[in-house]
């Protein structure tokens, strides 16, 4: 399977040489808690997963996101404005929407579940042809307490987004992350909020190259550093994954970034300035390594929660459905077998590993963390930039989606075969959410590997 981990240890070599060799810590070998090295993340990424990934969210049931871009913030009131007219998201017109995804409830996906709604709507619309009359009345009761699942599913996001009267869809492939010259104190706020408030951190330990910390001279971070390793490792995953999150968006930023507006045409592509100033550690004081290290790590941990959820898609009554039959077909068809490549890896993270303390602590602790990431999903809300709050919020509620996944095991493992579970069940919101969340990771570690390229040509 993996064959030409040497060439792309060569290549990260060729970059590290780029990066600083003078530096102790560089982007290659076993990342911390867990057993999986960075050589073998990017050659299973870059030749297994991207190329089908990338497909995937092409497909019509992927690249339509519902979404509320007008909530307020819920914290402070927010006075900023994006530098340029591309963070500005497009709603997609109804007209444009499959007709399998707008006329179903917020949480429906499948056909079985959209035949219930025709049911109710027949006299109305006719759009999606006959009703299946061969639902029997125990699967039809099934679907309609599928339709009224709430938090009580230790959601890790809200779920009002879907509901809500202001959200409209949006055309992902249309409105692409990327630089929109949202930054400074607002985006700094979002941040600041996000790891001060949320990430278990007391207010006496700074973290490394805030702008918002107070003057601390030339402090290396072995301060927040030290505190962090005396974290419980629930504590210390917490803040891994926001901060892999975070390097995950700067880098989508950095690799398409605005190089020329042009005379209406604008060009973006790879700014290698703009990386080096987030994450070569000279320019860093070495926070760079460790920041794409979080990356990696919380790949890993969105790639275990495929894998585990793949026994919810292999039932052959789940159909992502969009109304045209063959490219529903094709769709599912590709989603398994990306499922399947996910559940080959061999070295995966164990979640076994966590909250596995005594029962009424770890229960608590779990609870805690759960609230704090739904805390974060809030922020999102309080985000400037229209495009950044649309992507800020689709990345978060995916993770959000992985992190449910990995902790109801035992409830995946009582699926029926052939008819719907109250027990664990997810919305077409989260199913988009988590597979364009993980693509935009994998996207961002294919990255890393052309930035390289590009720094060795530079040098």
């Amino acid at each position: 399977m993996f064959g030409e981990r040497c060439r792309f240890c060569e290549a990260s070599l060729l970059a590290l040489g780029l990066f600083g060799l003078l530096h102790s810590e560089q982007l290659t070998g076993v990342l911390d808690d867990c057993f999986c090295d960075i050589e073998s993340i990017d050659v299973f990424n870059n030749f297994k997963i991207y190329p089908h990934i990338r497909k995937l969210t092409e497909r019509d049931f992927f690249r339509y996101y519902k979404v509320n871009l007008k909530r307020p913030c819920p914290f402070w009131p927010d006075d900023s404005h994006c530098s340029i007219k591309d963070c500005h998201v497009e709603p997609c017109p109804e007209s444009k929407v499959p007709v399998g995804i707008k006329s179903g409830n917020y949480n429906k996906y499948s056909h079985a579940a959209n035949t219930v709604s025709e049911m109710r709507e027949c006299e109305q619309a006719h759009e999606l042809g006959a009703i299946n009359s061969t639902l029997s009345n125990q699967s039809k009761e099934a679907f309609a307490d599928w339709a009224h699942h709430d938090d009580a599913q230790d959601h890790f996001c809200g779920l009002d987004d879907e509901m809500s009267p202001e959200s409209e869809y949006v055309d992902l492939l249309l409105n692409p992350e990327r630089y929109t010259g949202y930054k400074g104190p607002s985006a700094w706020r979002v941040w600041n909020s996000i790891y001060e408030e949320n990430c278990f951190k007391p207010r006496s330990v700074y973290r490394p190259l805030n702008p918002l910390a107070p003057v601390r001279g030339d402090d290396d971070g072995e301060g927040f550093y030290n505190w962090l390793e005396g974290l419980c490792l629930e504590k210390r995953v917490f803040y891994r994954l926001i901060s892999g999150l975070h390097s995950s968006i700067n880098i989508h930023l950095c690799a398409k970034y605005l190089l020329d507006e042009g005379w209406g045409k604008p060009v973006w592509g790879p700014n290698v300035h703009e990386f080096r100033q987030r994450f070569d550690p000279a320019e860093t004081k070495g926070e760079g390594t460790r920041r794409l290290k979080n990356l990696y790590f919380l790949y890993l941990i969105e790639l275990r929660a495929l894998s585990k959820v793949a026994p919810y898609f292999e039932r052959s009554f789940i159909n992502l459905y969009t109304g045209n039959t063959e490219e529903d077909t094709s769709t599912k068809q590709l989603l398994l077998e990306i499922l399947n490549e996910t559940k080959a890896f061999p070295m995966h993270f164990d979640e076994n590993s966590m909250f596995a303390g005594h029962k009424i602590e770890s229960k608590t602790l779990k609870e805690e963390f759960r609230l704090h990431f739904k805390n974060i999903s809030r922020i999102m809300d309080c985000v400037g930039c229209s495009k950044c709050r649309l992507w800020g919020k689709l990345q978060t509620q995916g993770l959000g989606t992985a992190l449910r996944i990995l902790f109801s095991e035992k409830e995946i493992k009582k699926l029926p075969e052939n008819s719907p579970s109250k027990g664990f069940q997810l919305t077409r919101q989260e199913i988009v959410a988590l597979l364009n969340g993980f693509s935009r990771l994998s996207t961002s570690i294919k990255e890393l590997h052309n930035f390289r390229t590009l720094l060795k040509d530079h040098r």
